[in-house]
């Protein structure tokens, strides 16, 4: 299973992002995936999770109104739109896969991770 995010960069207060998630090796629409994120000298945190059928969604209350978790399970990719970007949202951003579950806002319960995409918020 490989997951390889992109997207990220560097982008002002208030603009936007779209962070991409390309999964290979299962049955993409098997799995639930989920956004998480870590900044710099803290631990990694729930961003938002989906279903595999993309029904269901969960966000963290930092970041509920300001971006949308979707998914084209055609392309086995999964993105995380970003909107009214703020510093604090600064972090490397990772996806990751539960395999054939349900999703879920715990980093333990995830199978599979990415990379990461670092993404840097300037005021």
């Amino acid at each position: 299973v490989q997951l390889v995010e992109s997207g990220g960069g560097l982008v002002q207060a208030g603009g936007s992002l779209r962070l991409s998630c390309a999964s290979s090796g299962r049955t993409f629409s098997s799995d639930a995936m989920g956004w998480f994120r870590q900044a710099p000298g803290k631990e990694r945190v729930f961003v938002a999770t989906i279903s595999g059928s993309g029904v269901s969604r969960v966000y963290a209350e930092s970041v509920r109104g300001r971006v949308i978790i979707f998914r084209d399970n055609a392309k086995n990719t999964v993105y995380l739109q970003m909107n009214s970007v703020k510093p604090e949202d600064t972090a490397v951003y990772y996806c990751a896969a539960r395999s054939g579950r349900t999703y879920s806002v715990r980093t333990a319960d995830y199978d599979y991770w990415g990379q990461g995409t670092l993404v840097t918020v300037s005021s």
